[in-house]
Formats: C-alpha cells, sequence, structure tokens
C-alpha cells in the first residue's frame, strides 16, 4: 500500500484549528446519541399502556439495550483501533438510527426487546470510538476539556429529549415520535464521512504546527511513519495480564456506578415524578430536562476542573483518586436527600445535584482510562465501559419488579424511595473504588514498560 503523507497548507507559522472541527463532529455525535437513547424515558408510559406492559416487562426492555451495548463496546472498540474510527462510526451511527426509527414499529413486548437490543448494539462502540479519536487528535492538556466537553453535549442531549419527546407525543403520538429522533443521524454520518480523517497528519486542514501540538512527545512512541491512512498496525494485547490487573475491575466497578445513577434517572424518573409528584407529561419532561441539564454542567466543569489539576501538579495517583472520590461522595448525600424531599422543587434539586456531581467525576474517570490503556485506547475504554452493563441490567429489572409488587403493599412513594436509597448506596460503593485504584499503573504495558506499585 502507498503512503500517504501529510497534505499541509502553505501557512503553517501558527497551529490550525482543524482539531476544534473534530470536537464539533464528536460534540454533535454524543448529542445525537443521547437524544436518541434517552427519549424512551419519557415514552415508557405511553408504550406501557398502549402495548398493555406492565413494568416489569418494560424492564426488559431497558434491559435489553444494556446487554446489547455492553456484549459489542469491546468489539467494536477493537474494530476503531485495528482499522480506524472513521468507518467503525458511521456505521454506529448509521445502525443505531435506523433501529430508533424501528423502535416505533413495535407492535407487541417481545418485538419491542428485539429492536432494542439491536439499537443497543447500534450504539455499542461510540464512545470507544470517540476516545480514541481524542486521543489521537488532541493533545494531553486538551483531553480533559475535550472530554467532558463531549459528555457535556451528551447531557444536553439528555435534556432536550425528554422535553421534546413529551411535546411529540402530545402532537404525533409516541409512534412517530421515534421516526422523527431517528433521522438526524443519516446527516451525521454523511457529513462525517466525507470530513474526518483517523489520523491528523492525512487531513489537508491540519498544518505542521497543529500536528507537532497535537502530537508532542508521543510522536515517536506511536510511530506515525508506520502508518497508513484509515488503518492503524496491529498491536498485541494480553487479555489475560488485561483482567487480572484490579484496575480494569475497579474502573468496570466505577463505570458500573455511574451507569446505575443514570440509567435509573432517564429509564424512571419521569414515571417516578408522574407518580410521587401527580406531574403530567410536559412538566414531567421538563423535570427530566433540568436534571439532564444538571448532569451537562458537571461533566464540562468536571472537565475543566480535571485539566486545571493537571497543569498545577504533577502528582497523578492521588489527584486522580479524589477527583473521581469525592464527587461521587457528595451525589450520594444529595441521593440520600430525596427520602427527605417533599416539594416538586426540593425532589428536582436533589436529583439535579446528585447527577451533577456523578457527572463531574466523569472526565476524571475517562482521563484513567485513557492514561492505563495506552495504545489499546478503544478496545479497554469498550471493556471498561461495558462492564457497568450487568449491574445496570440486574438493577433495570430489580426495579420494575420491585415497584411492581410491592408498590400496592408499601405505597408508591416509600418504594420510589427505597429505589433510590439502593442508588445511594451504589455511589458510596464508587467512591470507595475510585479511591482504590492505581491511576499510575497500565493495565498491559509494552516491553520494556516497568508497572509502578502505587
Amino acid at each position: 500500500m502507498r503512503m500517504k503523507g501529510p497534505r499541509m497548507p502553505a501557512e503553517v507559522g501558527r497551529p490550525s484549528r482543524a482539531r476544534w472541527v473534530v470536537l464539533g463532529w464528536l460534540c454533535s455525535l454524543s448529542f445525537l446519541l443521547y437524544v436518541d437513547r434517552v427519549c424512551i424515558g419519557q415514552a415508557e408510559q405511553a408504550i406501557r399502556e398502549e402495548l398493555q406492559l406492565t413494568k416489569a416487562q418494560m424492564s426488559w426492555v431497558f434491559g435489553a439495550f444494556t446487554l446489547a451495548y455492553g456484549l459489542f463496546e469491546v468489539p467494536t472498540g477493537h474494530w476503531g483501533d485495528r482499522f480506524g474510527s472513521r468507518r467503525v462510526l458511521v456505521r454506529i451511527v448509521l445502525w443505531w438510527t435506523a433501529f430508533t426509527a424501528l423502535t416505533g414499529a413495535a407492535f407487541s413486548w417481545i418485538t419491542l426487546v428485539a429492536v432494542r437490543f439491536l439499537f443497543g448494539a447500534g450504539e455499542a462502540g461510540a464512545f470507544p470510538n470517540t476516545a480514541r479519536v481524542v486521543t489521537r487528535w488532541f493533545a494531553p492538556a486538551e483531553r480533559g476539556f475535550v472530554r467532558g466537553a463531549v459528555m457535556t453535549m451528551s447531557f444536553l442531549g439528555a435534556a432536550v429529549a425528554p422535553v421534546l419527546a413529551a411535546l411529540l407525543i402530545e402532537l404525533v403520538g409516541w409512534r412517530a415520535t421515534f421516526v422523527v429522533f431517528g433521522t438526524a443521524g443519516v446527516f451525521w454520518a454523511w457529513g462525517f464521512y466525507q470530513w474526518f480523517r483517523d489520523d491528523p497528519a492525512d487531513h489537508p486542514s491540519v498544518n505542521t504546527a497543529e500536528l507537532a501540538h497535537i502530537r508532542g512527545p508521543f510522536e515517536d512512541a506511536e510511530k506515525a511513519g508506520d502508518r497508513t491512512a484509515g488503518h492503524v498496525p496491529r498491536q498485541s494485547l494480553s487479555w489475560k495480564r488485561v483482567l487480572l490487573s484490579s484496575n480494569t475491575w475497579l474502573m468496570g466497578g466505577v463505570m458500573t456506578v455511574f451507569s446505575v445513577e443514570f440509567y435509573t434517572i432517564f429509564q424512571w424518573f419521569p414515571t417516578y415524578v408522574k407518580e410521587t409528584r401527580m406531574a403530567g407529561e410536559l412538566l414531567s419532561g421538563a423535570y427530566t430536562g433540568v436534571v439532564m441539564a444538571a448532569g451537562a454542567a458537571g461533566c464540562l466543569l468536571g472537565g475543566l476542573f480535571v485539566d486545571w489539576v493537571n497543569r498545577r501538579t504533577a502528582e497523578r495517583n492521588w489527584t486522580r483518586r479524589l477527583c473521581g472520590a469525592v464527587p461521587l461522595g457528595l451525589a450520594a448525600l444529595a441521593t440520600a436527600g430525596l427520602s427527605q424531599a417533599r416539594t416538586d422543587l426540593q425532589t428536582v434539586a436533589c436529583c439535579a445535584a446528585a447527577l451533577f456531581f456523578t457527572e463531574f467525576a466523569v472526565p476524571n474517570w475517562w482521563t484513567i482510562v485513557a492514561e492505563i490503556s495506552g495504545r489499546h485506547g478503544a478496545a479497554l475504554w469498550g471493556l471498561m465501559n461495558s462492564m457497568g452493563a450487568l449491574g445496570v441490567i440486574l438493577v433495570t429489572l430489580a426495579v420494575g419488579y420491585y415497584v411492581d409488587h410491592y408498590a400496592p403493599r408499601l405505597g408508591v412513594i416509600p418504594v420510589w424511595q427505597n429505589v433510590f436509597q439502593g442508588v445511594c448506596i451504589a455511589l458510596a460503593l464508587g467512591m470507595m473504588m475510585n479511591l482504590s485504584v492505581c491511576a499510575t499503573r497500565p493495565i498491559a504495558p509494552g516491553r520494556g514498560e516497568e508497572k509502578p506499585w502505587c
């Protein structure tokens, strides 16, 4: 295969800014991903009533997405490492767009479960490949902000989705709502494929100054001259070493906690406020949007904070531990406050604060995982992110069955309070796991690399 050299504009004195266009693509991807993922939470009651399903059956619908998402993250992350993220991300977006629209065609519980499983399989790998793009297109000092911005846009999508879904459900019904949501991804995929390149050196808008800024000290280690456009050399990875690493399980456990908090809110919070606060469709959508907007603010500020800390200290282990553990502890306290909430405002404020602090810790998680994953960023990111899937599936099923069976006996409000108390315990466990991770020890060090102890 013929080697392709970088195509550079004539003016190379100042760094070009193509990487910020890449950030725009990643942010719009994240926004669309969460719009399509979260809208089903607002439609849950309408779907359940039309198809005559129980909450327990709906929990299987939610769980089908999570199961597929977890199963396919590692393979699609590995494909990105091997073949480049450009083609993989386009495939991901087109797939999930199709099954978002097909959700509106479901006519039974079985078809709904099947469609949501395939929807989850389509979305899997989006964030592992996004993480890979961030590592290859941005300098280390910019990555905290970039990761925070990407996650912020995902939560803005999650904030917009309930409100927009509520309006569309009122106007055209839940079926047409999914068709509307499942269209924008086609335009994104076409534009991204035309503009993006896996290696910034292959992009005509990247000059030598920007390329030097992006690569910095990593150029020699990566041996960029050995790459060809759209293809990354194969690199061995010892899965035995990966699975024996305590960091793998600790960071997978922390992601499980993040996911339990987020999925409980986006899948069940609209139903929770409808049943405990007597909120209507539009009001419940507005409440959920406020909570998700708080998560967006947490992501952005968390990313800025991680970069700020990195610029002021060379110590990596304890700063990484505390940047993740302290926000999770605060999120646990905010979730515990739900049991004392007596008004709509108090309920929304407690959930918003809990999600804000949880998501404040997410950019720090991305930073740790990127640093301990080395050259296998997409595959290992996918592994640790997907490890949260089993926990989320179990929690989702447990919530559906618990509320169905115990609400008539204990009352709706006490049952839902117990659900969020369980989330509070999970957040406290996540805080302890984040304190235990060794943020300076790589999971699978390469040849000649030491494996430092904490």
